[in-house]
C-alpha cells in the first residue's frame, strides 16, 4: 500500500515538474521603451497626467524570434518597469511624490500597469511596483498607449524627460 501511494505521489510530482519545465522553455521577455516629458511650471501637489504617443509593441517580431505566434501566447505580465531621468542630466526623482502608469489600446480598456507611492528617491532611477494584471491583449496589439499620473512635491523649473524601460514576461502554449 505504501509503495502504491509513493508511486502515485511520484507520478503527479513528475507531471508537475514537467509542466513547469515546459513553461520555462516557452517563456521569454519582450522589452519596450518610451519617453515622457514633464513640463516645467507644473503646480506642486497637483496630479499631472501625460499620455505617450503610441508605443510599438514589437510583439510580432519577438513571437517569431521565439518560435511562436500571438495565438499561442497564453500569459503576459509586466515583470519590471524602470524609470530613468534622462534630462536634465543630474536631476533625481526627489521632485516626485507618487506615480501611477496605465496601459491601453484602441480596442482595450485602460488598466493600471505599475505604480510607486511615497517616493523618497535621491537617484535618477526608480523601479516601480508592477501590477499582476494580465496583459496579453495589450502586448499582442501592434501598439499601446501609456498614461502617466504623477504628483509632484517640488516645483519643476525646467522640463524633465523620463525614459521608461518595460520588461514583459511572455509564456506561450506549445499547442
Amino acid at each position: 500500500m505504501k509503495a502504491k501511494n509513493f508511486i502515485v505521489v511520484a507520478f503527479f510530482g513528475f507531471i508537475i515538474i514537467s509542466c513547469n519545465v515546459i513553461d520555462d522553455l516557452l517563456t521569454f521577455s519582450i522589452d519596450n521603451q518610451t519617453t515622457v516629458t514633464i513640463p516645467s511650471g507644473f503646480p506642486v501637489n497637483t496630479a499631472l497626467e501625460l499620455v505617450t504617443p503610441d508605443v510599438p509593441s514589437n510583439s510580432s517580431t519577438a513571437f517569431e524570434n521565439n518560435n511562436t505566434n500571438a495565438e499561442l501566447v497564453k500569459d503576459v505580465k509586466l515583470k519590471e518597469m524602470k524609470l530613468t531621468v534622462t534630462n536634465p542630466a543630474k536631476k533625481s526623482f526627489s521632485f516626485l511624490k507618487s506615480i501611477h502608469i496605465y496601459i491601453s489600446t484602441n480596442d482595450s480598456d485602460e488598466i493600471e500597469l505599475a505604480f510607486l507611492d511615497d517616493i523618497n528617491a535621491t537617484s535618477n532611477t526608480l523601479s516601480l511596483t508592477c501590477t499582476t494584471a494580465k496583459l496579453d491583449k495589450y502586448v499582442k496589439a501592434s501598439s499601446f498607449k501609456l498614461r502617466t499620473k504623477a504628483i509632484t512635491k517640488e516645483a519643476i523649473t525646467q522640463d524633465i524627460s523620463i525614459k521608461s524601460d518595460m520588461k514583459f514576461q511572455v509564456t506561450a502554449d506549445p499547442f
